[in-house]
């Protein structure tokens, strides 16, 4: 049986910032997986609303930054970043630091003695002394009952379409507040739909758009990290993962609720404005009505309409990871889905990692965002290295500060 010393399970922004932070410390390693292949799922049009640095993967201001993409490929685009663009420029990442990416599925990943084996789809198998598993949201799909109840085409979640123009002169109620069920809203009325959201909270939390951090001028760094993640202040804390989890969970948990709860970016503002949007309201039932779904509120209200589109999100639960043998997922300490990690990304059995949003309950809500990958990756590096903490910051990281739990 072939052997390696660390696989990386995952070709995304997380996995390319863990091959790139651990073959710079030299260390071997082999990384699965189809290259930015969750990113190509989405619907074509949509722009990124992350900040120009925390768009960046494994760093916002080295050889693998936005800047040096552009300068190499002779691309011009600005934030907003396009949905396309960025999956261009995440495999350039790719090609810089896993040109011999192995693209074939990994279908089960099992324990074995102090290590682990992977089976590929091709039957071959592969003996791995440390794994780190970076494989993303795209199997924790958040499916309200409702929809489980109903045919694909006339009701699905925003995650099953890669292309929102098929809903052309249709009528589409769109479930949620989010930015992804926002800028779906907006996609479809742009192609030509007739659409309406109904979004559980009372009302609709717009980003400022960089405003404060405009007027801020030179001070902005201050209190914004290039993480961009939560708002004035909030950003600085949740940008430093060992600070923010040396605080009492109770109190974690309310700020990390505020740092990424739903949201639409400031830019959708003008792109909605002749879409209904009605708020304090959830789906209370869905029917089967000939070829159209008929939708009851909670308000009292009724809507017959083609389609209804669910922006309801992801949950995390790593037991739905379909790689995962369930005998080893069985193992790993968990909260609600989501795996207790240590020091390095390290979950309760020693040698296997999990980074990306997996990892939000133990180090904070950046490990959601495409920049949680600086700080996952050189964690995952500095913890497989066995190394001691640099005394002085390299450029263009996010240094940890410390580990939580």
């Amino acid at each position: 049986m072939d052997e390696t010393a660390i696989a990386v399970l995952g070709a995304g922004p997380h996995g390319l910032a863990a091959a790139a932070h651990l073959r710079r410390a030299g260390e071997e390693v082999r990384i699965f997986g189809d290259p930015m292949s969750f990113w190509r799922t989405m619907p074509a049009g949509m722009l990124l609303r992350s900040s120009w640095t925390a768009t960046c993967i494994a760093e916002y201001d080295g050889p693998l930054a936005l800047e040096p993409y552009l300068a190499e490929s002779g691309r011009d685009f600005t934030r907003p970043v396009p949905l396309a663009e960025f999956i261009d420029y995440g495999l350039w990442v790719q090609s810089k630091v896993a040109p011999d990416v192995d693209r074939r599925w990994v279908t089960r990943a099992e324990a074995n003695g102090d290590g682990f084996v992977l089976t590929l789809a091709d039957e071959t198998q592969l003996r791995v002394r440390k794994l780190v598993v970076a494989g993303g949201i795209a199997d924790f799909v958040n499916r309200p009952e409702v929809l489980k109840s109903l045919p694909a085409h006339l009701a699905s979640h925003t995650a099953d379409h890669d292309d929102l123009s098929k809903f052309r002169g249709k009528e589409v109620l769109v479930v949620g507040g989010g930015q992804s069920a926002l800028e779906s809203a907006a996609l479809i009325h742009e192609s030509g739909g007739a659409v309406e959201v109904a979004a559980r909270a009372d009302h609709i939390n717009w980003l400022h758009g960089g405003k404060y951090q405009r007027r801020l001028g030179r001070l902005a760094p201050l209190f914004y990290a290039p993480t961009d993640v939560g708002p004035l202040g909030l950003s600085r804390l949740v940008a430093a993962p060992g600070l923010f989890t040396s605080l009492p969970r109770s109190v974690q948990d309310k700020l990390a609720h505020r740092a990424i709860r739903p949201a639409g970016a400031a830019w959708l503002v003008s792109r909605l404005t002749d879409i209904s949007i009605g708020t304090g309201v959830t789906v209370t039932s869905a029917k089967e009505v000939g070829d159209r779904v008929q939708v009851e509120l909670s308000d009292g209200s009724a809507r017959t309409v083609d389609h209804l589109l669910f922006g309801t999100g992801y949950k995390v639960d790593i037991k739905r990871y379909p790689f995962l043998d369930p005998a080893l997922a069985q193992r790993i300490a968990t909260v609600n889905g989501y795996p207790v990690l240590k020091r390095g990304m390290e979950t309760s059995i020693p040698g296997l990692h999990i980074l990306g949003a997996p990892a939000a309950r133990s180090f904070g809500p950046i490990m959601r965002f495409v920049s949680g990958g600086w700080y996952g990756a050189e964690s995952v590096t500095r913890a497989l290295r066995g190394s001691q903490r640099r005394t002085a910051p390299s450029a263009g990281r996010l240094e940890p500060t410390g580990e939580g739990a």
